[in-house]
């Protein structure tokens, strides 16, 4: 049906029409007529302080939901603030959408107020970007970005809104909604992987990437229990797969475990599903040889372009890891018995081994912390978490068990777990939100407190907070012993912060005293801030700073 719409009004209805139910913002002139459509609209719309953090919003429900997520903002400074959440979205893979005002399209290339080259400054981040010069084409550009950004490898897009572009009345019919659209791997490869399998001594599976679902994950479980597979996820995708069971391996993260980085190295087949293996689960690019790898190597990507772009695969699959799970279910077992069962126990025990509690320098022992938590929170609990050495303790010692529950930036963001953890508990109210930030993560966002108090989104965050800049001192330490310039920290009382918000507020200097305060925080039914006081001493969960200091002085 064609109706005469104001351009606005057109893209509300196209987003609708696509089934977004929620959209994140920082409000500016340039897009008005935009919001003014959404004011009818059962599309919500959650204001942010500032673009990084709805963006970085906006980040986490894309990969809550798989759909892009939706992101609206002012040109000039709106964008360049956004472009911290477009660079996660980018190198996570995370499918979005951020639709950005800009200047009247008779004042362009006259560097008007806040005028900015969207396809100069957004080319590096984004899968595409575009203005639309003219409203009747608005069904147009929403339906190819809804593609772009989720289709293939996914990632970013940025459309350009020209403000009185959105205030045009024209007719145009909308078009079709967007449908995902699998890949899937051919009969010949999945027969030859059949082959491979049953001809190896000690296979290895890393799960990463996005394009995952529930039912995925199902089929790769069941696929893990049928042929009796070790099974390791890549950087934060951690809730790939039940840490729980007992063919989980690990994860090649922050300071993985030595011996799930032996069992990589030592393997005579590698089976990467969905992941790129980039620079941290790789060990820097030194586990696994560039570009012909020691081991036989399957990397099944949706797509294409990241097939032996790094890595020469002995078989590359062009699949949506959601296709080549399904098609894993007509795969047999070898038939003489599995070779490697040895193997996968000792890979589990291996997991018990490095995730059972350490002691730390301190009070604060981190690591039983958060033992306590993963036996006290539910598994539907959202675990979210920014950029900084703290997130090793976190990495290492809790256990995701379903997905959807780990929402953590592969970018190395600071600043993303809070707005992450007010997106999921808008998605699902129902579920605790835990954001874990160091005391610098932390303030990069921490204006946004003031979102989740507005939007009374119940999350907890824990700032691990220990006074420095802790992964930068670390490396200086390292590097330039006993001259550390630029990474102490003054801190406010965050706990009084909470409070001073409208939200509820906890410190903790000791270890017993955590649980009562997470308690606390829970039953308050308000945004929580508990300020964990931690020992700049405890940097990793090996290793001191006094042990680190002047390690790499050459």
């Amino acid at each position: 049906m064609t109706a005469t719409r104001t351009g606005g009004q057109i893209l509300a209805d196209a987003l609708l029409l696509n089934d977004v139910s929620r959209a994140f913002c920082v409000p500016g002139e340039s897009y008005l007529a935009l919001l003014d459509a959404l004011y009818d609209s059962p599309i919500k719309v959650t204001t942010f302080r500032q673009e990084g953090g709805a963006a970085m919003a906006a980040d986490a429900w894309g990969k809550m939901t798989g759909r892009p997520g939706i992101v609206m903002a002012t040109r000039g400074p709106g964008a360049t603030n956004a472009s911290a959440g477009l660079h996660v979205a980018r190198q996570d893979s995370t499918p979005m959408i951020l639709l950005l005002g800009q200047v009247a399209r008779h004042m362009r290339e006259r560097e008007a107020f806040q005028e900015i080259n969207i396809k100069a400054f957004f080319g590096e981040v984004a899968k595409w970007v575009a203005e639309i010069d003219r409203a009747e084409r608005i069904p147009e550009f929403i339906s190819r970005a809804f593609h772009e950004a989720t289709s293939g490898r996914p990632g970013p897009v940025v459309l350009g809104l020209p403000e009185d572009m959105l205030r045009d009345t024209v007719a145009v019919a909308d078009t079709r909604p967007w449908v995902q659209v699998e890949t899937y791997p051919g009969l010949t490869q999945m027969a030859q992987l059949q082959k491979m399998l049953w001809a190896a001594k000690r296979p290895l599976v890393i799960l990463g990437g996005t394009r995952w679902s529930d039912n995925a994950v199902a089929g790769m479980r069941r696929f893990a229990e049928r042929f009796d597979l070790p099974i390791a996820c890549s950087f934060r995708r951690q809730a790939l797969f039940d840490n729980d069971h007992r063919n989980y391996a690990g994860d090649f993260g922050l300071g993985f475990n030595p011996a799930l980085a032996k069992q990589l190295k030592d393997a005579d087949l590698l089976l990467l599903v969905g992941g790129r293996m980039s620079e941290m689960p790789s060990g820097g690019y030194g586990h696994i040889a560039i570009p012909e790898p020691d081991q036989r190597l399957v990397h099944v990507h949706p797509g294409a372009e990241e097939l032996g772009r790094v890595y020469h695969p002995t078989l590359a699959i062009h699949a949506s890891p959601a296709a080549f799970v399904a098609a894993l279910e007509g795969l047999e077992p070898p038939p003489s018995g599995i070779a490697w069962a040895a193997q996968t126990r000792a890979a589990r025990e291996a997991f018990e081994g490095w995730t059972a509690p350490v002691t730390n320098a301190g009070p604060v022992q981190l690591s039983e912390i958060i033992a306590w938590l993963r036996e006290r929170l539910p598994d539907d609990a959202t675990i979210t978490n920014g950029a900084g050495n703290y997130s090793g303790w976190l990495h290492r010692f809790f256990r995701y068990r379903r997905f959807g529950t780990q929402l953590a930036p592969t970018s190395g963001s600071m600043g993303y777990g809070m707005p992450a953890a007010i997106a999921a508990k808008l998605a699902h109210p129902e579920r605790i939100a835990v954001a874990f930030a160091g005391d610098g993560c932390f303030q990069m966002t921490s204006q946004e407190f003031a979102t989740a108090v507005q939007e009374k989104a119940a999350i907890v965050v824990v700032v691990v907070n220990n006074g420095i800049h802790g992964t930068i001192r670390m490396h200086q330490e390292r590097d330039y012993p006993n001259r550390h310039i630029a990474t102490d920290l003054v801190d406010p009382d965050f706990a009084a912060l909470a409070r001073a918000y409208g939200g509820h507020g906890e410190t903790v200097a000791r270890t017993e005293d955590f649980a009562p305060a997470f308690e606390a925080a829970l039953a308050s039914g308000k945004p929580s801030i508990i300020d964990l006081k931690f020992d700049p001493e405890a940097i990793t969960p090996s290793r001191t700073m006094s042990e680190i200091r002047g390690s790499g002085k050459r």
